[in-house]
């Protein structure tokens, strides 16, 4: 089907254009000439393939039984025939109803003054059935129709992006045809698949080992993506597929840090593997999306180097560096520059948008986990709300069905409310989620991040007191060290894992074995 438009009616260039297409028509020999007396184009059928939809429909009605063969993934809409269409819908309700659906039972239920081809329904069906080969076809039948379904769709995807250019108001932005061009496209990837539905428990029994079998492969012996951090991976079995994690603090206390420090992780164990059917399959750490709505992507990178290379941040962007710290930071750039790690650094992006953009980075590079800094900072898909609750309701639930749909975890950060502040103790709490109970509500599991020195330092009495003794005391306890508060986690233990953070290097690492306990004495 043509995809150019006739210029409407009135308009003072049509002459003008109309004489140009001409022209093109009569000079090159390869475009398609529009002598007088052929007004239109030669025209193109939509894909289809009516011998099929005839003989899966016949061995329907031989045997009831090819009709569950595809009943799971084929819709009486993918059939292009509209007799075809009314035929399935209702011999699939007769089948369903436990009944028998033959020529005979199935013609009582259709318009009997339909001429199909000179033939009457009953003829019709009797015709069917009487040339049908056996039901082993019928699977591949369905595919047949499923996919030539598939292919009409994306016609009609194309055609409705063309119309809605060429009719778009002034106010109408290209980037939001684009985005539900986009979330279209993926819909129909996504659909185009003919497993799905019920399963064997031995299959599920199976899925179970191999699970098992994974984990026991992988670095760390994880059931998830590993952290890096071995003491949150025991306790949260590494990052679980389909999860959102939230990951929440009052600012200072280092989100973001642990953030950046979990995704460089994961991306520096990547390794991957060619599968048997020719994709590439992450079998150690992974490909990390992050969208940074706060940092730019030049801030994230120098937290990264700071971090490896034990050479302080502020020292990196204030230039105080020294030929062999600089000869450092070069080195580890170059080693670096292949990490698949991907950095948005869009501000203001609505959640409509971040999901277009973690499907296409899915499509185009794989991807096996999303860092989102930070909740707060994202916009719901629809015009500014006054809602803000209603807005971040949105925004999870959205997160949370892109774990789902991409199959892959999502860690969100998020603010904590300053009630926090008002208390004599500042570990946070669930009650503490910021704006909206759908926080804690969506998220699979909960983190909060809490540095003890940060307050301690900020209420440091007179040297020479008591007082100040007893600060001392419990500043060299609390010095370097960070508590992630595992809140909530629907699939294992709650409970705190102590780490150790570097705050000039923004790095978290393992605390020592005997770091936590009491100084021995001898």
């Amino acid at each position: 089907m043509a995809l150019y438009r006739r210029p409407k009616s009135g308009d003072p260039n049509n002459d003008q254009i109309q004489r140009i297409i001409l022209s093109m028509a009569l000079t090159d020999s390869n475009v398609l000439k529009l002598a007088p007396d052929v007004p239109n184009p030669a025209y193109r059928s939509a894909p289809h393939n009516i011998e099929a939809e005839q003989s899966l429909l016949g061995a329907i009605l031989v045997n009831n039984d090819a009709f569950y063969r595809v009943s799971d993934f084929l819709e009486p809409k993918q059939f292009f025939e509209p007799i075809h269409q009314t035929i399935f819908e209702t011999a699939g309700s007769l089948i369903r109803m436990g009944k028998v659906a033959t020529p005979v039972t199935l013609k009582t239920f259709l318009p009997a003054e339909t001429d199909i081809g000179g033939m009457t329904v009953g003829q019709y069906l009797a015709r069917l059935a009487a040339e049908a080969t056996t039901i082993i076809n019928a699977q591949d039948y369905g595919r047949t129709i499923y996919e030539l379904a598939l292919r009409r769709d994306l016609i009609r995807i194309g055609e409705d992006m063309v119309n809605v250019a060429f009719d778009a108001p002034v106010d109408f932005a290209p980037k939001a045809q684009i985005e539900d061009a986009e979330r279209r496209l993926y819909e129909l990837a996504e659909t185009g698949r003919y497993d799905g539905g019920f399963q064997a428990f031995a299959q599920a029994m199976k899925v179970a080992l191999d699970m098992a079998a994974n984990a026991y492969q992988r670095d760390g012996k994880l059931s998830g993506t590993a952290t890096g951090l071995r003491a949150l991976d025991v306790k949260m079995g590494g990052l679980q597929r389909s999860d959102l994690i939230v990951l929440a603090g009052r600012p200072g206390m280092g989100k973001t840090a642990l953030a950046t420090n979990i995704a460089y992780n994961v991306a520096k164990a990547h390794r991957a593997e060619v599968q048997a059917d020719g994709t590439m399959k992450s079998v150690n750490g992974g490909i990390v999306g992050f969208f940074s709505c706060e940092m730019s992507a030049e801030q994230l990178a120098t937290r990264i180097l700071a971090e490896q290379t034990g050479i302080s941040s502020s020292m990196i962007r204030r230039g105080g560096i020294s030929q062999g710290e600089f000869d450092t930071i070069r080195d580890y750039t170059i080693e670096l520059q292949h990490l698949p790690l991907y950095v948005d650094e869009t501000g203001g992006l609505s959640i409509s948008q971040l999901t277009a953009r973690a499907r296409r980075l899915k499509r185009q590079k794989g991807l096996d986990l999303i860092v989102v800094d930070y909740i707060q900072l994202l916009q719901g898909s629809g015009k500014r709300s006054d809602n803000r609750v209603q807005e971040v309701t949105e925004i999870t639930t959205s997160l949370k069905a892109l774990a789902k749909e991409l199959n892959i975890p999502v860690i969100a950060l998020s603010q904590l409310s300053r009630q926090v502040e008002s208390r004599d103790d500042k570990h946070p709490q669930l009650s503490d989620l910021r704006e909206s109970g759908s926080i804690e509500q969506d998220a699979d599991v909960v983190l909060f991040v809490y540095r003890e020195e940060y307050y301690l330092q900020n209420k440091e009495p007179k040297v020479g007191t008591p007082e100040h003794e007893k600060w001392q005391t419990e500043m060299d306890f609390a010095l370097g060290k960070a508590e992630v508060i595992v809140a909530k986690q629907r699939h294992g233990p709650t409970g705190t894992v102590p780490l150790q953070f570097e705050g000039q290097f923004t790095r978290f690492s393992d605390l020592a074995q005997d770091g936590h306990l009491p100084a021995q004495t001898y």
